[in-house]
Order: structure tokens, then sequence, then C-alpha cells
């Protein structure tokens, strides 16, 4: 799929998930019947019961993220913060309460619905230090050098064109800056076809990196201090009955996926001074 077919394909897609907030169909797998799923394995439980205390409930609704990068980038007081596809504004409303109110957290987000919801979320929450702003994280809307932390969450594997994401988040950051992301990675080969069907289930658009190829990517960005860390491996049985209903035979699959498809948090930092 060509890169502008891929981003309205998103921004639709991401733009029903905002209003669905309202009706209670959010979540990876939206209302489909034949998701197969009581509840989405890969987007509950990531955030715990004093985070969602701070944040209004259509803010955790709208997540559909694959982790939580504010609990694990460790930020400080009177940091910048930038989160890629900042969606209904979980992670930037909890990141604006940590850097404090010293501190400024960003969301960019390209879908005007969740631009809509996130600040209303954060009129809800009261939260000063946060701004959001629209655009595309292929071309982000700020200054080189301007922020401490770049943190996203289950985004940057819908781009097209992820070289040019984390040549962009390089930019923004300060030196010794830090990326700090949640994302799913694939680990090893696998025939396409079963991967395709997979991604599709984990990450709702087909669009993953192989672990190896994410380190790759960031260190031809510029990027030191590579590390990716698994934080939710994904099993075939959860996607039994989404898996189904696409046709693939789930047992036959089974040995080529489990352990290969994860959650991970992703760190990585600018160099501190130019060699």
């Amino acid at each position: 799929m060509a890169g502008e077919d891929l981003r309205e394909v998103i921004k639709q897609k991401y733009g029903e998930a905002a209003v669905g907030v309202t009706v209670g169909r959010s979540g990876c797998c939206g209302s489909a019947p034949d998701c197969g799923l009581s509840r989405d394995p890969i987007t509950s439980d990531l955030y715990d019961a004093s985070e969602i205390g701070q944040i209004p409930e259509d803010a955790l609704l709208a997540s559909l993220g694959c982790g939580n990068p504010t609990a694990l980038a460790q930020l400080k007081p009177g940091e910048v913060v930038l989160d890629l596809g900042s969606g209904g504004g979980i992670d930037v409303l909890l990141s604006a309460r940590r850097v404090g109110p010293n501190g400024k957290a960003y969301g960019l987000d390209m879908t005007d619905e969740m631009l809509d919801l996130a600040r209303a979320n954060q009129r809800k929450a009261g939260v000063t230090n946060a701004e959001f702003l629209k655009g595309e994280i292929e071309n982000i809307p700020l200054a080189e050098g301007s922020v401490d932390v770049v943190i996203s969450n289950c985004v940057i594997n819908l781009s097209a064109d992820k070289d040019r994401v984390l040549r962009e988040a390089f930019r923004v950051l300060k030196p010794g800056g830090r990326l700090a992301v949640s994302d799913v990675v694939t680990r090893g080969e696998m025939v396409p076809e079963i991967r395709r069907s997979i991604l599709l289930w984990v990450g709702c658009v087909a669009g993953a990196l192989e672990e190896d190829d994410y380190r790759r990517k960031l260190a031809r960005a510029g990027f030191e201090q590579i590390d990716i860390e698994p934080t939710r491996v994904y099993r075939v049985e959860e996607a039994r009955g989404f898996l189904r209903a696409q046709g693939v035979d789930v047992d036959a699959i089974a040995p080529q996926v489990d352990g290969k498809f994860m959650s991970a948090f992703v760190r990585a930092t600018r160099p501190a001074a130019v060699r």
C-alpha cells in the first residue's frame, strides 16, 4: 500500500476509534464480530490504578497503544516530552503530570477527531502544561533540539516511512535526549502470509519491524545506546478467534508464530555531542 493510501486508512481508523469512545467501541479489534476476543489483550492492562486515577475515562478508552512509555521513560521534572501519535491524549496527560509545572508535554496527531478528544480530555483533567499539535510523525512541527524525550505508543509501526520518522525524532531531540517508545516488533523470519495475518491482529495495520531491522534503522538515524526490551509476547491462542475468521489454520501456524510477535520498549539516545 502506498504511503498516502496507508495514511488515509489510518486516519479513518483512528477517527472512527475516537468517535467510538462515546459508544464503547474502542480497542484494536474494535467492534468486529470476528475479533474473537472478550477483551483486547493488546491494549488492556497497560496502566496501573494510580495512573488511571489521574486521567479522564475517555482518555483510557481511546488508548490503542501496546505499552506504557510514560512509566518506562523515567521522565524527570522540568523535561519537555513529545508523544508521536498521541491519540486521545493518555500518554501526554500522564507525561505532563510527571514532568510537573516547569516541564511540558506535546502531543502530535494527524487525526482531527483524536485531537478534539485529546483536548477535551485535557480540559477535564485540568492539565495546563500540555499542548496538542496537528501534524504527521514524518514531519514533526517542532524545532531542532527542542525536546528532551520522544515517546510513542504503538504508532511508529504504522508509518510507511519509518526511517523518516526516526530521523525526525532524532532531529527534534536535544543532544543527549532520549527516545523511549513502545512498539510492536517481530523476531525472526516467517512466511509472509502468516506475518500479515498476525500483524493485522496485533497492530491493526501490518507494518511492524523485525527487531534487528529496527536496531539498524535507529543506528542509521544517528541514535546510540539502542535497546529493545520485550514487554508482552503474543501467543497464537490469544488470536485464535480472529485468525480462524480470516481462514487461517491456527494449529498449523502455531509453531511459526509463538514467541515471534511482541510489544517492546525501544530505547535509544541522541549523542550528547558531535564527534
